[in-house]
Parts: structure tokens; sequence; C-alpha cells
């Protein structure tokens, strides 16, 4: 549950969502059980809701990006988007142009980043959980 509710609040609030989903996951688990538990327990509890939640924004980053790959617009889009974040020095579009040109290019990079966002998602989903635990296992 605290999974799904990271993922719907991914929109509004990027990266506070994950620890906050490993928080309530811990939180929801205590209340329900009745139960006290300690840092590593909350980390566990935490890491198996990073996994879901990345699990779920994967399937909604996939739904968004299959239209753009099929249509053969993704590597523009990618591109502009990225040079969107960052001053536009030649030197980094060009860089950035020369990334997107073949499909291959653009798997790896999208491997890239769904790999960096495991890490991402499970880590601060962990760190949620072993705060929850010491915040919900006090008297």
């Amino acid at each position: 549950m605290a999974a799904v509710g990271a993922t719907l609040l991914y929109f509004l609030v990027p990266i506070l969502n994950w620890p906050a989903a490993g928080f309530f996951a811990v939180f929801l688990y205590c209340r329900k059980t009745g139960t006290r538990l300690d840092v590593s327990a909350g980390v566990k509890i935490g890491w198996i809701t990073g996994l879901l939640a990345y699990g779920f924004a994967a399937i909604l980053s996939a739904a968004a990006l299959i239209p753009l790959a099929l249509s053969g617009k993704l590597g523009s889009t990618m591109l502009k988007q990225m040079e969107s974040f960052s001053t536009p020095d030649p030197d980094t579009v060009k860089q950035l142009t020369h990334l997107f040109q073949t499909p291959q290019d653009i798997v790896a990079l999208l491997l890239f980043v769904l790999a960096l966002l495991f890490v991402l998602i499970t880590c601060l989903s962990m760190a949620g959980g072993a705060l929850g635990a010491k915040m919900v296992g006090r008297n």
C-alpha cells in the first residue's frame, strides 16, 4: 500500500516520496501487528517497499516512453529534455546529440537510468524504513 502511494506521489514530491514510503510501510506494519521493530527489520521492510515502488515506477515510465519509441521520437524528445535541464553549451549539445544517434545508444542510456533509479528508490526506501523503525519503535 505504501509503494502504491509513493508511486502516486512521485509526480507531486519526486524524491521525498520514497523515504516516506519506507517510513509508512514500517508504521503500518507496526500498527497492524502491534510489534516493535528494530532498525534492521525496518530496513528490510523498506527494501521490500522500495522493490515494489521501483516496479510500479518502471511500469509507469515504460507506459510513458513506449508511444514515443514506437513513433520514433524518443531520442529527440530525450535530447530536448536534457538540453532544457542544462545551459546550452555547444560542446555539450554536440555530445548529447552524438549520444542519441543510434537506437542501441538510447537503449543503453535507458538501461543505465533504470539501474540508477533502482538504486535510488531502494536506498531511499530503506532509509525511510530505518527511520520509521527508530521512531515507531519508541515507547
